[in-house]
């Protein structure tokens, strides 16, 4: 008796996980990781947890009687919800949906940026460096530049394992594109700058500010600069024509040749220095309304600005007279 009711329960289980095998969890992609020798127990967990299946319990008694139950892949996924169970066991058991997360920070060139995703995807560095000058991704964004610097726009990505270089970068292009406000093209035609100057000028206050609430009055004095046909003397320019990060820009290397010395050329340099993040476009789009033509970096790492020359010489002088106390100190 006992036992024809245990077969029983258990012919009732097998029916329900088939008949939730064809139903969905919901909507969406989920991300879930399958730790390196988890069990189907662990993994179904996982994906109760994350609503890609509504019965862990079930899943697991679908995978044991479909014979899947012992062969997953360990990985990060990213499995769609309406997937059914067959489509996610037949993922975890071949790895399929397995991705790999890579963050690009604010502020990042495509020096630094290129060997990060060629060691996180597995990539040539070469290749990738070839892809961040496809001519069809550069013709589609306008970009007068013979690369994409600027344009790898700084998040933290989910690319599939196995991705090839230019697939990478469309897809950091990509979230670029989708980052970009159709209001902002208006703005554009207020301050009659093209999009890619718009840019290049974000990068330069990405590099410049350490104090967020600062970008707007960054960009303030850029575009004041510019409007008067003055040099930007932009430090992050000079660092990037050197081609090398220096803790400070020596009046030596003020003397480099580079149509990225602004220093030597005016107006915005042929193109970015970095990959701006939206707060720092958003700064280079709409500057703030203050007359200051200069500032000057306090040891921290907030600014003092000012409007007149002699005005920024004296704090120039404060603070070089504070940098010494610290250094003595």
């Amino acid at each position: 008796m006992i036992r024809g009711l245990v077969r029983r329960r258990g012919h009732a289980m097998a029916s329900l996980a088939l008949v939730l095998a064809a139903a969905c969890g919901g909507e969406g992609n989920a991300r879930i990781t399958v730790p390196m020798g988890a069990s189907m127990r662990i993994a179904a967990d996982s994906l109760e947890a994350a609503g890609v299946i509504r019965s862990a319990r079930a899943f697991r008694l679908y995978a044991k009687l479909t014979g899947r139950d012992r062969s997953i892949k360990a990985g990060t996924y990213l499995l769609d919800r309406a997937d059914s169970w067959n489509e996610i066991i037949k993922a975890l058991v071949e790895g399929r949906g397995i991705v790999l997360a890579v963050t690009i920070p604010e502020g990042w060139d495509l020096r630094t940026i290129i060997p990060v995703l060629a060691d996180t995807m597995k990539v040539s560095p070469a290749a990738l460096d070839s892809a961040t000058r496809d001519t069809a991704l550069i013709r589609r964004l306008g970009v007068p530049t013979p690369t994409l610097e600027g344009y790898l726009f700084p998040e933290t990505y989910l690319i599939p394992e196995g991705s090839g270089p230019l697939p990478i970068v469309r897809r950091l292009v990509a979230e670029f594109e989708r980052r970009w406000k159709p209001e902002w093209d208006e703005q554009l035609q207020k301050l009659g700058m093209t999009r890619h100057q718009v840019i290049t000028l974000a990068s330069i206050v990405e590099k410049e500010a350490r104090v967020a609430t600062e970008r707007p009055t960054i960009s303030a004095v850029y575009h004041n600069r510019l409007k008067r046909g003055m040099l930007l003397q932009a430090d992050p320019t000079i660092q990037y024509a050197l081609g090398k990060h220096t803790a400070r820009v020596l009046y030596r290397d003020l003397e480099v040749k580079s149509p990225y010395n602004t220093y030597q050329n005016v107006g915005l340099p042929p193109g970015p220095i970095a990959s701006p993040g939206s707060a720092s476009i958003e700064a280079a789009l709409f500057p703030a309304d203050v007359p200051f033509l200069y500032f000057v970096a306090h040891p921290d790492g907030h600014h003092e600005f000012r409007t007149t020359f002699s005005e920024h010489n004296e704090a120039v002088r404060k603070m070089r007279a504070l940098r010494r106390q610290g250094t003595r100190q």
